[in-house]
């Protein structure tokens, strides 16, 4: 029985040292101060022990530096996408300058086109108010003198002139003296004044 024992101990001590030199060389454990004299006897184990550079004194492994090396690793390239955030937002805002100046001048075009729309209405109906006093004027005066002063007119201010007041006379329901007028005038300024007449819209 002591002999079994003796042996079983001796194959523990055995298997252990094996583990331990199977695992050093794994690199599993660090088992090299133990392990050098064994290294020495037994110069045909496989591998050799590892060696690891030995600490400067007061040089010890500092985890808060590495934790603030990372940080600082991460705040940087934070910092590097922040930047490339801000060059897009920057783009994008040089765009949108661009367009609102763009519709700034669309809309000033705009308005300057309406103005000169009202403007051009504002006039037109100027003129038509002065046709047509002109046209009452002239119904009022007798043939003759109002003939007179057609044939002096612009030709187009004549047919304006001759043309409102035919409107006048159909609105109200009376008789047109523009044929009278007709027949008092020069028979080409007559017949000019017709032939313009026909060929112009009913509006001005």
């Amino acid at each position: 029985m002591i002999g079994r024992a003796i042996v079983l101990l001796l194959l523990i001590v055995v298997l252990s040292i094996g583990g331990v030199v199977w695992f050093d060389f794994l690199n599993v454990i660090d088992a090299k101060h133990v392990l050098t004299p064994l290294y020495r006897i037994f110069p045909f184990l496989p591998g050799e022990p590892r060696t690891q550079p030995r600490l400067v004194d007061g040089d010890l492994i500092n985890l808060d530096a590495e934790r603030l090396a990372i940080r600082l690793e991460a705040l940087e390239l934070r910092s590097l996408e922040m930047d490339t955030r801000q060059r897009d937002i920057n783009l994008q805002f040089g765009e949108i300058i661009q367009m609102a100046q763009e519709l700034e001048e669309q809309r000033t075009a705009l308005e300057d086109f309406e103005n000169s729309l009202r403007a051009q209405a504002h006039d037109a109906e100027n003129r038509d108010r002065n046709v047509e006093q002109n046209a009452r004027y002239l119904t009022g005066m007798p043939p003759q003198s109002a003939v007179s002063i057609i044939a002096a007119l612009d030709i187009q201010d004549a047919v304006d002139v001759i043309r409102k007041t035919e409107e006048i006379a159909t609105a109200e329901a009376t008789v047109s003296i523009v044929a009278f007028w007709f027949s008092l005038m020069e028979p080409g300024r007559a017949a000019e004044l017709q032939r313009l007449m026909a060929g112009r819209p009913p509006s001005l």
